[in-house]
């Protein structure tokens, strides 16, 4: 009876590392692993080879967390039986089941979270030592459970997801740990991830460009109206642009006397992506190949707009005034429930500002969505009433619509569902 004693009290010690280890090592990170490493830490380099494949470290630790428990549990239940009545059993099992829980479930666990370096470091070699020794039983029973799963199981995937960590965001900005600014860097990143340049990109109509024909002059007197340090040259259109004018380029020519020089011995190459490019995906490659503006095409290879990185990192820290922009505010309060909005503004921002539900699958901007309900270019003060709001044109330039009026309706207009226009 002593060596059963003596067992329960160790698989309960087990259980109590197991849990610790579980607990520091969903709290740690790949990336925290390898700066420890670097650190020289004792036992840092097994760590990173657990966090290298976290599901393959963690498993055993489950299969072994259910051996522990219920070895003790069947271990106390056969003392509980030699010393006791029925009555007994069920009393000292009930009690285990109880201490068990305090000892190894919730001081153990908070324990690891509460010390989470220092326990990954200090119980990593006792993980990957369970993960050889258990890795057969352990992928046989998962192998099990994918055959009796209904699909094809669950070979890989996040321990955390995105809507959890966004949850976390907003539980930890609630309760001061994380900062307003964190809050919305940690959405804004999700967002970005998601975003293409079509979404960020300046459209076709404001793109400030020259004529390869005209001067060095007129490229001075442009960028010193604009203020841009690139300015894309065509050839008779914006279909046929011919490279980037670079203001230091055209500034040192006239500062060397050569102001008579072709506009196309100064031209650079221009950087084209297409409109479906993730923005996630555009910013490393304008890092390594060192370039700040591109020019955005269609499907059908035409000029559709312009993207600066100044445009992608405004996506992730929001706008970024230089002494060059004009203050404008996107949507503007004129009244109770009224809004003067710009037509470039994106479907995704009106939606956060007014609490709506707007669909953004198919329009980017208002002045998109607008046009798509109405089927045509709308005259200026046309209106259309679209799931409890009026949008009206209040600026209309040519073929676009440069400032919209919208106005959310009373509950009993709501009602109407179908889309009118006037």
């Amino acid at each position: 009876m002593i060596w059963l004693w003596v067992a329960v009290v160790l698989l309960v010690i087990l259980g109590s590392l197991l849990a610790t280890a579980e607990a520091s090592l969903t709290r740690m990170t790949r990336v925290r692993a390898m700066a420890m490493a670097e650190d020289k830490r004792r036992n840092a380099e097994v760590l990173v080879k657990l966090e290298e494949d976290p599901p393959k470290a963690l498993n055993p630790i489950y299969l072994a967390v259910m051996i522990a428990q219920n070895g003790s549990a069947i271990l106390i239940a056969i003392l509980a039986e030699h010393y006791y009545s029925s009555l007994g059993v069920a009393l000292l099992s009930i009690g285990f089941t109880l201490l068990y829980f305090v000892l190894v479930e919730a001081m153990s666990k908070t324990f690891g979270v509460l010390h989470s370096d220092r326990m990954a470091l200090l119980l990593a070699p006792l993980v990957y030592w369970l993960g050889r020794v258990l890795a057969l039983p352990t992928r046989g029973l998962i192998g099990i459970a994918n055959v009796l799963l209904p699909g094809k199981g669950l070979k890989t995937g996040p321990f955390v997801s995105e809507e959890e960590i966004r949850t976390m965001a907003e539980v930890g900005s609630s309760e001061g740990s994380i900062e307003e600014g964190e809050r919305k860097l940690i959405h804004s990143i999700f967002e970005f991830g998601d975003t293409i340049a079509r979404e960020v990109m300046v459209p076709r109509p404001d793109i400030t460009a020259i004529e390869n024909t005209d001067t060095l002059r007129d490229v001075q007197a442009l960028v010193l109206e604009h203020g841009y340090s690139r300015v894309p040259v065509y050839k008779e259109s914006l279909d046929e642009v011919v490279g980037m004018a670079y203001a230091k380029d055209v500034l040192k020519a006239l500062h060397q006397g050569r102001s008579d020089m072709p506009l196309d011995d100064i031209v650079r190459e221009a950087h084209w992506v297409p409109e479906t490019k993730k923005a996630a995906d555009l910013l490393p490659q304008m890092q390594k190949e060192k370039f700040h503006i591109a020019l955005v095409y269609d499907e059908h290879g035409s000029l559709t707009g312009l993207i600066t990185l100044e445009d992608l990192l405004e996506e992730l820290v929001g706008e970024i005034a230089d002494e060059y922009d004009v203050e404008e505010e996107n949507i503007q309060p004129v009244g109770e429930a009224e809004y003067l909005v710009n037509g470039r503004l994106p479907i995704d921002e009106l939606n956060e500002t007014l609490q709506v539900e707007l669909p953004d699958d198919e329009w980017d901007t208002v002045a998109g969505l607008m046009l798509n309900l109405i089927g045509d270019i709308p005259s200026e003060g046309q209106e259309v009433n679209f799931q409890g709001l009026k949008f009206r044109a209040e600026q209309v330039q040519g073929r676009r619509i440069a400032k919209v009026h919208i106005t959310q309706l009373p509950d009993e207009e709501r009602a109407e569902a179908d889309v009118s226009s006037e």
